[in-house]
This record gives structure tokens, C-alpha cells and sequence, in this order.
């Protein structure tokens, strides 16, 4: 089973840049996006029949949102955490036959650090939500986590101590979902590979000289651990300052 996550920090401006071509040339069996910034009817995708649609828009235009595309069809779907469509978009969950599947977008601290006591709270209830889903079923969760856990997960660590997502207190919160029963898949199978990134600024050449950071995710619940087969990262894919990552799992 091939799963592929994508950031396209905007899906109408990503489908002008290839969305639909790397989409249909992946043939993912589930394909996860997020920061759709779009609402209901703002878009209609050119996606093969066989593929069921979910959507979490945000309430704000132009903001967050996410959406998953499968062409398994999932036991059940919620929208958000505690209650159905919470107001930013930012989580569904797929429930399939051996696995739930968490589609997220996890908040931004802001370059102020003015939102990350929120930020901080909300990965307390996430956690909270994950380990339930995992006492039923094995979780695997995707995503902009938006957080280099570790020092190897973006190219200037020094220089960006205390910036929002390569915080003390966001770093921990990442370790704390770890050791809760968590594998970070692309560290499973590459722990010491560098310079593997899936964001960058839009800053000129910044992308060109792979001044990056890595907080685009595949965790999977320990318990899969023998069921994976790789993990990577199509660091080669444009359309957005993000690129997608990829999951391959045995069914």
C-alpha cells in the first residue's frame, strides 16, 4: 500500500504547478493533503473514479484545510478532534479495517511565538487522541507537524534555537508522541542521513542550496513497525515550498 502526503500551501496554485500530474503519476492508494486554502466548490479535482474524497475545510477563507483521497473506502471518517469540523480544518481521520489513518495540519507558533501556548495545548489533546485511537487500532499519522524534531532535521539548527518549530518546548512535545508508542518513519530506515528536507523559504536560491527543514511526517504506531517497507521523500517534486513524502506499507 503506497500513502503520499503533500503539503501544497494552496491547492488551486499547486494544481497550476503539476498537482495533478504527480498525483496521477504516484498512484497512491491513499493521498493526503494540507493548507488547501480553499472552500466547498472552490475546486473540482480531475481525480480517477475510483478515488473517495474527504474534506475539512477551515471556516476562515484561504486558510489551513485539509483532504484525503483513498481509493480504499474508509469504515468511518471524523472531522477534528473533540467534535466534527473544528473551525481551522485540520484533522481527519480515516478509519479502514487495520488501521486508522490521521490526515494533519498541525498549528504554527508563529514567528512571534504569540501562538504557541495554543500550540502546545493542542499537541496535548492530539497525543491524547492518537494513544486513544491506538488502544483499537494501529494509527498512522501524516502531515506538516511543523517541527524539525532534531538537530539532523534542518540545515542551521544554531541559528534558529527558540524560532518557531525548532523550539525546546515543540521539539519536546515530538518526543513526547515518540516514546508514547510512535515511530517516525523516515528516521526507521534513514537514523543518519542529512540534508533530507521537506520545506523550504521562499527566499531566493533557498531552495536551490537545500537550506531546509524536515517537518513533513509518516508516524506509524510501533506495532507496524515490521510492516514497513520504505519511507521517503520526493524532495524533487515543485508546486509548493513544501514537497511530499511517501510511505509504503505491506497491507
Amino acid at each position: 500500500m503506497k500513502l503520499v502526503s503533500w503539503n501544497v500551501n494552496g491547492l488551486r496554485a499547486c494544481v497550476n504547478k503539476g498537482f495533478n500530474d504527480y498525483f496521477k503519476e504516484t498512484g497512491a492508494d491513499i493521498f493526503c493533503i494540507q493548507e488547501t486554502k480553499l472552500q466547498e466548490g472552490q475546486i473540482s479535482l480531475e481525480l480517477d473514479e475510483e478515488y473517495n474524497q474527504y474534506w475539512n475545510h477551515a471556516l476562515k477563507k484561504g486558510y489551513s484545510g485539509t483532504a484525503v483521497f483513498t481509493k480504499i473506502k474508509p469504515l468511518s471518517v471524523r472531522y477534528g478532534l473533540e467534535e466534527d469540523h473544528e473551525e481551522e480544518g485540520r484533522v481527519i481521520t480515516l478509519e479502514f479495517d487495520t488501521f486508522y489513518l490521521v490526515n494533519v495540519y498541525t498549528p504554527n507558533a508563529r514567528r512571534d511565538l504569540s501562538r504557541l501556548d495554543f500550540r502546545l495545548e493542542w499537541e496535548d489533546r492530539f497525543r491524547s487522541y492518537l494513544l486513544d485511537l491506538d488502544t483499537r487500532k494501529p494509527v498512522i499519522i501524516c502531515g506538516d507537524l511543523n517541527v524539525a524534531h532534531q538537530e539532523i532535521d534542518l540545515k542551521n539548527p544554531k541559528s534558529n534555537r527558540n524560532n518557531s518549530g525548532f523550539t525546546l518546548e515543540e521539539r519536546d512535545k515530538m518526543t513526547q508522541l515518540l516514546d508514547a508508542g510512535f515511530i517516525d518513519s523516515f528516521r526507521h530506515f534513514s537514523p543518519d542521513t542529512t540534508d533530507a528536507y521537506t520545506w523550504w523559504s521562499y527566499m531566493p536560491k533557498v531552495r536551490e542550496r537545500n537550506v531546509g527543514w524536515r517537518i513533513d511526517y509518516f508516524l506509524v504506531s510501533a506495532r507496524l513497525a515490521s510492516s514497513l517497507i520504505d519511507a521517503g521523500i520526493d524532495c524533487e517534486v515543485m508546486g509548493s515550498d513544501h514537497c511530499p513524502v511517501v510511505l509504503n506499507i505491506t497491507e
